[in-house]
C-alpha cells in the first residue's frame, strides 16, 4: 500500500515517542519522520526498529541548536500531523539547571509553533503535556483543573501549555493535547523505577524506596498510552486536552513488591526506605472520562502482564543492559 498520511514525531528517541512510532508503522498508510537530538539508539530502546520500514526516516536534530534545519525538514516533508514528545522531563534534576528545562520545553517550543502557525500543510499539532503541571491536588483531577506546578520541570511544561493555548485562541492553531500518568513498559529508560528494580534484583542490589515508597502513582502501560494518543491525534477536538489514566493507582512499594514476586525475590531483603524527594507531589488521580467517553479508549494491559513484559525484555537484552548506565544523564 502506498502511504497516504504524513506524520512527524519530534522526540522520536524518547520512550513514548519510539513506542508511538512503532504503533504508527503497523499501519501501511502512515509515512513517518522522526526528529531527536541524539543518534538513533539500538533495538534495546527503539521498538520501531523491528519494522525496518522504508516508511520511516530519522533526522538527528536538536530543538535548541538546529531549529532552522528542523523547520526546513518539516516544511519539505509537509506533515498533516506533528506530534511533539520532545522535553526535558526529569523532575529532580530540574532543580539544578532550571534554565535548561525552560529552554527546551518553553523557549524552543515558542520558536517552533510561531513558524508552524503559518503552515497550510498542518492539520493538527499534537502536544504531549504532563499532569505534573497540576502540582499537588486533592481527589480526582479533570482537564479543567488549575495549573499549580511544584517543580521547575512542571513549571516549564505549564508555561508551554499556556503558550500553546494563546496560539490556539489567537491564530486558530490546530492544537490537541494529552496529559498521561506514569507510563512504563519494555524499552523504557533504565533509571526509571520499574526497569531499574528488575535490573537491581538481577544484580542482587538493594532498591531504594523514596519516602518508603508510599507515594501512589497511576502506572499505565506504554502501549495503552500510545493507542490513546493515536485516537486523540485522529479524533480529538481541536483546542481540547485529554487525560489518559488507568483504572486505579498503586503505591510504588506495591509495584516493587509485585516485581519481587514475579522474580521470586524477597521484598523485605531487596528494598530499603530513604528520604522523600523535594517537590514530590501528593497522590492524586487524573480523570480520563473524556477520552473514555468521546474516543472509546480504555486501558487493556494489566500491571502484572506489563511487569512480566519488562522482566522478559530485561532478560532478552541482559548482556547489552549490563553495559548501560543505570543513572539519569543530563543533556542540556
Amino acid at each position: 500500500m502506498t502511504p497516504t498520511r504524513k506524520i512527524a514525531v519530534i522526540g522520536s528517541n524518547s520512550f513514548s515517542g519510539s513506542d508511538f512510532i512503532d504503533l504508527l508503522l503497523e499501519d501501511d498508510k502512515n509515512e513517518v519522520i522522526g526528529i531527536s537530538r541524539s543518534p538513533e539508539k539500538s533495538k534495546l530502546f527503539l521498538p520501531y526498529l523491528q519494522h525496518n520500514s522504508p516508511r520511516f526516516e530519522f533526522h538527528q536534530l536538536d530543538l535548541n541548536r538546529d531549529m532552522a534545519k528542523i523547520l526546513q525538514v518539516l516544511d519539505d516533508f509537509a506533515p498533516e500531523y506533528i506530534v511533539n514528545f520532545a522535553a526535558q522531563s526529569e523532575v529532580g534534576p530540574s532543580w539544578v539547571n532550571p534554565d535548561h528545562w525552560f529552554q527546551t520545553n518553553t523557549v524552543s517550543l515558542a520558536q517552533l509553533i510561531n513558524h508552524l502557525k503559518d503552515q497550510k500543510y498542518l492539520r493538527r499539532y499534537f502536544h504531549i503535556s504532563s499532569p505534573e503541571v497540576y502540582g499537588t491536588c486533592q481527589g480526582i483531577v479533570t482537564e479543567s483543573a488549575p495549573l499549580n506546578p511544584s517543580t521547575p520541570y512542571a513549571a516549564s511544561k505549564a508555561a508551554a501549555d499556556l503558550l500553546l493555548f494563546t496560539y490556539y485562541k489567537n491564530f486558530q492553531f490546530p492544537l490537541v493535547m494529552v496529559r498521561s500518568t506514569n507510563v512504563y513498559g519494555a524499552y523504557q529508560q533504565l533509571f526509571k523505577i520499574i526497569p531499574r528494580s528488575v535490573i537491581y534484583l538481577k544484580l542482587g542490589k538493594t532498591i531504594e524506596l523514596h519516602g518508603g515508597g508510599y507515594a501512589k502513582k497511576s502506572y499505565i502501560h506504554i502501549r495503552d498510552i500510545s493507542r490513546g494518543e493515536l485516537l486523540v491525534m485522529e479524533q480529538g477536538k481541536i483546542g481540547e486536552i485529554y487525560h489518559l489514566s488507568p483504572d486505579q493507582g498503586y503505591a510504588v512499594r506495591d509495584v516493587v513488591q509485585n516485581i519481587c514476586e514475579a522474580m521470586n525475590c524477597s521484598f523485605t531483603d531487596s528494598t530499603v526506605s530513604v528520604a522523600e524527594r523535594i517537590g514530590q507531589d501528593a497522590a492524586y488521580i487524573i480523570d480520563s472520562t473524556k477520552a473514555r467517553t468521546e474516543l472509546s479508549w480504555f486501558p487493556q494491559v494489566c500491571l502484572n502482564d506489563g511487569i512480566t513484559g519488562v522482566v522478559n525484555w530485561v532478560d532478552t537484552y541482559w548482556n547489552e543492559i549490563q553495559q548501560q548506565s543505570l543513572e539519569y544523564i543530563h543533556q542540556p
